[in-house]
Protein backbone atom coordinates (compact mmCIF):
# COMPACT_ATOMS: atom_id res chain seq x y z
CA UNK A 1 0.00 0.00 0.00
CA UNK A 2 2.67 2.59 1.09
CA UNK A 3 4.40 1.24 -2.05
CA UNK A 4 1.24 2.41 -4.43
CA UNK A 5 0.78 5.79 -2.52
CA UNK A 6 4.92 6.67 -2.84
CA UNK A 7 4.24 5.92 -6.57
CA UNK A 8 1.16 8.09 -7.13
CA UNK A 9 3.02 11.22 -5.33
CA UNK A 10 5.62 10.96 -7.68
CA UNK A 11 3.39 10.68 -10.70
CA UNK A 12 1.39 13.94 -8.66
CA UNK A 13 4.91 16.07 -8.26
CA UNK A 14 6.73 15.05 -12.26
CA UNK A 15 3.22 16.23 -13.32
CA UNK A 16 3.39 19.34 -11.33
CA UNK A 17 6.96 19.50 -12.78
CA UNK A 18 6.28 19.86 -16.50
CA UNK A 19 3.00 22.07 -16.05
CA UNK A 20 5.39 24.59 -14.24
CA UNK A 21 8.14 24.71 -16.84
CA UNK A 22 5.52 24.12 -19.74
CA UNK A 23 3.78 27.88 -18.42
CA UNK A 24 7.50 28.88 -18.08
CA UNK A 25 8.43 28.40 -21.65
CA UNK A 26 5.43 29.88 -23.15
CA UNK A 27 5.62 33.49 -20.58
CA UNK A 28 9.09 33.07 -21.88
CA UNK A 29 7.98 32.65 -25.49
CA UNK A 30 5.06 35.41 -25.25
CA UNK A 31 7.68 38.56 -23.61
CA UNK A 32 9.51 37.65 -26.29
CA UNK A 33 7.01 37.95 -29.01
CA UNK A 34 5.10 40.98 -27.28
CA UNK A 35 4.88 44.11 -29.34
CA UNK A 36 5.62 46.84 -27.63
CA UNK A 37 1.83 49.16 -27.99
CA UNK A 38 4.80 52.35 -28.41
CA UNK A 39 8.55 52.86 -29.33
CA UNK A 40 10.86 55.82 -28.27
CA UNK A 41 11.05 58.32 -31.10
CA UNK A 42 14.62 59.63 -31.56
CA UNK A 43 16.38 62.22 -31.16
CA UNK A 44 15.51 65.40 -34.13
CA UNK A 45 18.92 65.83 -36.25
CA UNK A 46 20.20 68.90 -37.15
CA UNK A 47 17.62 71.12 -39.37
CA UNK A 48 18.85 71.31 -42.61
CA UNK A 49 19.59 74.83 -43.68
CA UNK A 50 20.41 76.82 -46.56
CA UNK A 51 18.39 74.71 -49.50
CA UNK A 52 19.06 75.48 -52.79
CA UNK A 53 19.07 74.18 -56.32
CA UNK A 54 22.10 73.82 -58.57
CA UNK A 55 20.71 73.21 -61.34
CA UNK A 56 17.82 71.82 -63.72
CA UNK A 57 16.73 70.59 -66.85
CA UNK A 58 14.33 68.60 -68.16
CA UNK A 59 14.90 65.47 -70.24
CA UNK A 60 12.89 63.70 -73.30
CA UNK A 61 10.57 62.12 -71.09
CA UNK A 62 9.41 64.86 -69.37
CA UNK A 63 11.29 64.53 -66.05
CA UNK A 64 12.99 67.11 -64.28
CA UNK A 65 16.75 66.65 -63.17
CA UNK A 66 17.53 68.65 -60.65
CA UNK A 67 20.58 69.22 -59.04
CA UNK A 68 20.26 70.35 -55.25
CA UNK A 69 22.68 71.67 -52.30
CA UNK A 70 21.68 71.61 -48.59
CA UNK A 71 23.80 72.18 -45.14
CA UNK A 72 22.72 69.59 -42.13
CA UNK A 73 25.35 69.88 -38.80
CA UNK A 74 28.86 70.47 -40.59
CA UNK A 75 28.27 69.11 -44.07
CA UNK A 76 27.34 70.56 -47.18
CA UNK A 77 25.16 67.89 -48.90
CA UNK A 78 24.77 67.81 -53.09
CA UNK A 79 22.21 65.76 -54.54
CA UNK A 80 20.78 64.84 -58.17
CA UNK A 81 16.79 64.22 -58.36
CA UNK A 82 14.98 62.83 -61.27
CA UNK A 83 11.45 63.82 -60.59
CA UNK A 84 8.91 62.40 -62.97
CA UNK A 85 5.84 64.49 -63.79
CA UNK A 86 2.82 63.86 -61.10
CA UNK A 87 -0.54 65.19 -60.12
CA UNK A 88 0.29 66.34 -57.00
CA UNK A 89 -2.29 67.86 -55.35
CA UNK A 90 -4.98 65.61 -56.19
CA UNK A 91 -7.70 65.23 -54.07
CA UNK A 92 -11.35 64.28 -53.72
CA UNK A 93 -13.68 65.71 -51.09
CA UNK A 94 -14.13 63.56 -48.14
CA UNK A 95 -15.41 64.31 -44.04
CA UNK A 96 -12.96 62.64 -42.20
CA UNK A 97 -15.66 62.68 -39.03
CA UNK A 98 -18.26 60.29 -41.28
CA UNK A 99 -15.69 58.32 -43.30
CA UNK A 100 -14.49 54.73 -42.30
CA UNK A 101 -10.50 54.73 -41.57
CA UNK A 102 -11.29 51.29 -41.76
CA UNK A 103 -11.09 51.78 -45.58
CA UNK A 104 -7.50 54.06 -46.38
CA UNK A 105 -4.57 52.73 -47.46
CA UNK A 106 -1.52 54.98 -47.86
CA UNK A 107 0.76 53.98 -50.70
CA UNK A 108 4.36 56.08 -50.70
CA UNK A 109 6.37 55.79 -53.78
CA UNK A 110 10.16 56.87 -52.46
CA UNK A 111 11.47 57.67 -55.82
CA UNK A 112 8.35 59.53 -57.32
CA UNK A 113 8.38 61.97 -54.07
CA UNK A 114 4.75 60.88 -53.88
CA UNK A 115 2.22 59.82 -50.99
CA UNK A 116 -1.42 58.57 -52.24
CA UNK A 117 -4.15 57.88 -50.08
CA UNK A 118 -6.89 55.03 -51.28
CA UNK A 119 -10.45 55.42 -49.83
CA UNK A 120 -12.45 52.46 -50.82
CA UNK A 121 -10.13 51.14 -53.54
CA UNK A 122 -10.55 54.79 -54.64
CA UNK A 123 -7.61 57.75 -55.18
CA UNK A 124 -8.31 60.67 -52.94
CA UNK A 125 -4.93 62.39 -52.13
CA UNK A 126 -1.47 63.03 -54.16
CA UNK A 127 0.71 64.28 -51.86
CA UNK A 128 4.71 65.37 -52.09
CA UNK A 129 6.54 63.57 -50.30
CA UNK A 130 10.68 63.15 -49.72
CA UNK A 131 12.31 60.41 -47.99
CA UNK A 132 16.16 60.17 -46.89
CA UNK A 133 18.92 60.49 -49.83
CA UNK A 134 18.35 57.29 -51.13
CA UNK A 135 15.20 56.91 -52.20
CA UNK A 136 15.88 53.41 -54.63
CA UNK A 137 17.54 51.68 -51.93
CA UNK A 138 15.65 49.76 -48.86
CA UNK A 139 16.71 49.53 -44.89
CA UNK A 140 19.26 47.57 -44.02
CA UNK A 141 20.70 48.55 -41.01
CA UNK A 142 20.02 51.64 -38.56
CA UNK A 143 21.98 54.99 -39.47
CA UNK A 144 22.14 53.98 -43.42
CA UNK A 145 19.19 56.97 -43.61
CA UNK A 146 17.12 54.49 -46.17
CA UNK A 147 13.35 53.91 -45.75
CA UNK A 148 11.74 50.62 -45.05
CA UNK A 149 9.80 49.01 -48.00
CA UNK A 150 6.92 47.06 -47.48
CA UNK A 151 3.78 46.50 -45.58
CA UNK A 152 3.13 48.35 -42.62
CA UNK A 153 0.60 49.55 -40.39
CA UNK A 154 0.54 52.87 -37.83
CA UNK A 155 0.82 52.27 -34.22
CA UNK A 156 0.63 55.63 -33.06
CA UNK A 157 -0.04 58.97 -33.96
CA UNK A 158 1.52 62.10 -32.30
CA UNK A 159 0.48 65.53 -32.08
CA UNK A 160 3.89 67.10 -30.38
CA UNK A 161 6.55 66.44 -32.50
CA UNK A 162 10.07 68.32 -34.04
CA UNK A 163 7.89 67.87 -37.66
CA UNK A 164 4.34 69.16 -36.94
CA UNK A 165 2.72 65.64 -36.62
CA UNK A 166 4.20 62.05 -36.39
CA UNK A 167 2.32 58.91 -37.51
CA UNK A 168 4.43 56.43 -36.09
CA UNK A 169 4.88 52.55 -38.15
CA UNK A 170 5.42 49.23 -36.65
CA UNK A 171 8.57 48.89 -37.68
CA UNK A 172 10.33 46.61 -37.66
CA UNK A 173 7.71 44.02 -38.05
CA UNK A 174 7.67 40.23 -38.45
CA UNK A 175 8.10 40.80 -42.11
CA UNK A 176 11.39 43.70 -42.19
CA UNK A 177 12.84 41.39 -39.42
CA UNK A 178 12.77 38.39 -41.59
CA UNK A 179 14.51 40.19 -44.12
CA UNK A 180 17.31 41.73 -41.57
CA UNK A 181 18.10 38.27 -40.12
CA UNK A 182 18.53 37.32 -44.05
CA UNK A 183 20.94 39.71 -44.78
CA UNK A 184 22.78 38.82 -41.99
CA UNK A 185 23.02 35.15 -42.45
CA UNK A 186 24.42 36.25 -46.08
CA UNK A 187 26.93 38.28 -44.49
CA UNK A 188 25.58 41.50 -46.26
CA UNK A 189 25.32 43.35 -42.81
CA UNK A 190 27.49 42.91 -40.02
CA UNK A 191 26.58 40.72 -37.15
CA UNK A 192 25.88 43.24 -34.86
CA UNK A 193 23.92 45.75 -36.77
CA UNK A 194 20.74 46.71 -35.97
CA UNK A 195 17.53 47.41 -37.87
CA UNK A 196 16.79 50.57 -36.77
CA UNK A 197 13.35 52.23 -35.71
CA UNK A 198 11.31 55.51 -35.09
CA UNK A 199 10.30 55.44 -38.74
CA UNK A 200 7.12 56.74 -39.53
CA UNK A 201 5.63 59.84 -41.35
CA UNK A 202 6.02 63.70 -40.60
CA UNK A 203 5.77 67.05 -42.02
CA UNK A 204 8.32 69.42 -41.31
CA UNK A 205 9.82 72.21 -39.28
CA UNK A 206 8.24 75.67 -39.88
CA UNK A 207 8.72 77.08 -42.96
CA UNK A 208 10.47 74.04 -44.26
CA UNK A 209 8.10 73.11 -47.04
CA UNK A 210 10.08 74.26 -49.54
CA UNK A 211 12.49 70.94 -48.69
CA UNK A 212 9.46 69.05 -49.97
CA UNK A 213 8.83 71.20 -52.68
CA UNK A 214 12.25 70.74 -53.65
CA UNK A 215 12.54 67.03 -53.43
CA UNK A 216 15.61 67.23 -51.00
CA UNK A 217 15.83 63.78 -49.23
CA UNK A 218 17.22 65.07 -46.00
CA UNK A 219 15.27 62.64 -43.50
CA UNK A 220 17.19 59.96 -41.90
CA UNK A 221 14.72 57.32 -42.81
CA UNK A 222 11.41 58.77 -42.45
CA UNK A 223 8.43 60.10 -44.78
CA UNK A 224 7.99 64.07 -44.89
CA UNK A 225 5.28 65.78 -46.54
CA UNK A 226 4.56 69.45 -46.10
CA UNK A 227 2.91 70.93 -42.96
CA UNK A 228 -0.48 71.32 -45.06
CA UNK A 229 -0.23 67.72 -46.43
CA UNK A 230 0.33 66.33 -43.02
CA UNK A 231 -2.24 68.35 -41.47
CA UNK A 232 -4.59 66.76 -43.60
CA UNK A 233 -3.10 63.00 -44.21
CA UNK A 234 -3.20 63.04 -40.08
CA UNK A 235 -7.14 63.43 -40.31
CA UNK A 236 -7.54 60.63 -43.02
CA UNK A 237 -6.01 58.57 -40.53
CA UNK A 238 -5.85 56.25 -37.45
CA UNK A 239 -4.03 53.72 -35.32
CA UNK A 240 -4.15 50.40 -37.74
CA UNK A 241 -4.37 52.31 -40.96
CA UNK A 242 -2.52 50.49 -43.72
CA UNK A 243 0.98 52.03 -45.33
CA UNK A 244 2.61 50.65 -48.33
CA UNK A 245 6.17 51.71 -49.02
CA UNK A 246 7.79 51.09 -52.35
CA UNK A 247 10.64 52.35 -54.67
Amino acid sequence: MHGIIYRMAMRISTCIILLTATQTIWAQKAEKTAIPTTRKVLQAQPIPTDAKVISERTDDKGNIIRTLQYVRGNRTITETRIIPPENYGYRVPLDPDTMNKDSVLVIVTKTRYKTEVFYRKNLVRVYKSVCGPKPGENKNVEGDRCTPEGWFRIVEKKTQSHYNKFLLLDYPNDSTDARFRQLKIAGKIPGNAQPGKSIGIHGVWKGGDDMVDRKIGWTDGCVALRNKDMDDLYRLTKAGTRVYIRK
